[in-house]
Parts: C-alpha cells; structure tokens; sequence
C-alpha cells in the first residue's frame, strides 16, 4: 500500500524572473525524494518583469506546474488564497518564491505534520530581513496571537504545511483583506512549527516597503482584532477619571483656600490632552468604520487573468 501523500506547492510570485527556473528544479527535486504525486501552483501577482512568460514557459515543459495570472497586483496572501483554492492535493506547502525557505526543508515540515497537526511553520534560525522588517514581523505576530490566541504565532512563517481539510474554512471567504494564519485560525487549533534554515534572498530585493509594513499591521490590527477600539474605551475611561480628579481639586482649593487653580498652561494642557483622546478614539472608529465600508463595496479578493494547466496536471 502506497502511503505517501499527495503535495501542492503554492508560490505568490512577484519579479522573480531570474530565479524562477532554479526554484522550480529545486522543488521538483526535493518533492521527487519525498512523492511521486506533486503539484506546482505559481501565481503571478502582476509581475513588472517577465516572470508570467517564464512561467509560462515552464508550464508547457512539466505538465505538474500550474500557472495563475492575476488581474493586477492584490497581494501576497490574495495570491495564496487563489492558489490554495486551486490545489487539490492531500497536503498544501506554500512559500515565497525568493529561495529563502529552501525547498529541500519540506521534508521537515512533513514529518512534523505527521505527529498529528494539521499546520506545520517553518520557523527560521535566523531570519534574513532587515531591522524594520524583523521588527514588524514580530509586531504582527503579536497582533496574531492577539487575535486568535495562537500560543504559536511567533513562530509563524510564510512557510507552511497545510492539510487540505483545513482549506475549507477559505472556501466562503469573500474580504479583500486577506491574512492567511489568521484564517487558518478559525480553522483548527492543531499548530506546530519545526526549525528551518533561512538563507539570504537568491535575488532581488524585499517589496516591503516601511509605509507597506505599516499599512499592512494596521489592516491586521483593525481586520481581525478589536484591541483599538478596547484601547479606545479603556483611555476614554482613565481620562475620564483624570477629569473627575481634576474637577475635585479645583472644588476643594475653592473651599479650603477660597481659590482656584489658576494658569493658562494648566488649561491649555488639560484642554489638549482630553482633545487629543477624543480624537485619538474618533479615528479608530473610523478605521472601523471605513473598513466596514469596505465590505459593504464588495470588492473581489482577487481575479485571474490567465490560468495555464497542460494535460496532467
């Protein structure tokens, strides 16, 4: 009897022209030790370059590589979301395509997976970004654990096993705002994670920009988390509480001194801070306000241009 699974392999794919070929040989190569039922999934997120030709290219040459052109560019984990829809294999393995999770460590995430989980991460040794991009990722996995009360959401990665069971909570997902561990979350609570080397990216530099990093953690925080708007209610109430010892003071030193607090900096400061507050909350509202309004304009997690799948695929 023939145990070995069947694998997906999802890559979002961004301007990777010059290093696509050696990710596919390195998956095939490494997938080939492991099954013989495998399948390549590339989905082009509106590469600048030439990386939809290539994988164009390369899916007429091996009938297990299926390629996915999208519309335009809806980002990293709207791509993932299109190819893990798209795969049908027992277990889903997604990475980036910049060969910093080395295919050849798939073998670990699978046997890990294998001891009864039904999502396994690929946790760096030593992650190879740049101080900013560490220093969001740590933030955002905060935010996840948060969120979903992962005991394991600082060692998530974007390499992962995924069982295919668990894709089905993706199946009626609509938002345009798509975090994929948190919507593995709602999914299962089987998490593990096993070390993996993480080597330096083979070319090209990061996307992540430091006004992206910062929009993507505050989609993440108002998109899954009501942690602002308690942030709100709770700064509302200790400021209201300052205010209630403020009033009393200045009752008491009108009756004790026949006086009252004088100065105009002491005004304009309690004037500023209870302002800047009010503020402060209006604007979270409104994040969730906007995003509400979002939703309510249905717009699609993504479209696809093109698929290519040649016959057995």
């Amino acid at each position: 009897m023939d145990n070995k699974p069947s694998i997906s392999v999802v890559v979002p794919v961004y301007n990777s022209e010059n290093i696509l070929s050696s990710l596919v040989q390195r998956i095939q190569t490494s997938l080939l030790k492991i099954t013989d039922q495998f399948q390549l999934i590339l989905v082009n997120d509106c590469s600048k370059d030439n990386s939809w030709q290539i994988i164009e290219k390369l899916a007429r040459k091996n009938s297990w590589i299926i390629g996915i052109d999208m519309m335009r560019n809806f980002g990293q984990h709207n791509a993932l979301l299109c190819g893990i829809r798209e795969s049908k294999n027992d277990i889903i393995i997604t990475m980036d395509d910049d060969l910093q999770h080395p295919p050849e460590e798939i073998q670990k995430l699978l046997d890990k997976l294998a001891s009864g989980y039904d999502v396994v991460y690929g946790t760096p040794k030593n992650e190879q970004h740049g101080v900013w991009r560490n220093l969001f990722s740590k933030t955002t996995k905060l935010i996840i654990r948060r969120a979903t009360d992962m005991k394991i959401a600082p060692n998530i990665s974007a390499f992962r096993a995924i069982r295919h069971q668990v894709c089905r909570v993706f199946e009626d997902y609509k938002s345009y705002f798509v975090l994929i561990d948190v919507i593995l979350a709602w999914g299962t609570t089987k998490f593990s994670s096993v070390e993996v080397h993480h080597e330096p990216r083979a070319s090209g530099k990061s996307t992540y920009t430091f006004n992206k990093l910062v929009f993507h953690t505050m989609n993440l925080i108002t998109g899954f988390s009501d942690v602002p708007l308690r942030l709100a209610s709770y700064l509302g109430f200790i400021f209201s509480f300052f205010g209630v010892i403020v009033l009393a003071i200045v009752i008491l030193r009108y009756f004790i001194e026949g006086d009252v607090v004088v100065g105009f900096p002491f005004l304009a400061s309690t004037i500023a801070i209870f302002s800047g507050v009010q503020l402060f909350s209006l604007g979270i509202i409104g994040e969730y306000l906007g995003r509400i309004y979002n939703r309510t304009m249905d717009r699609p997690t993504y479209i696809v241009k093109n698929v290519i799948k040649y016959p057995n695929s």
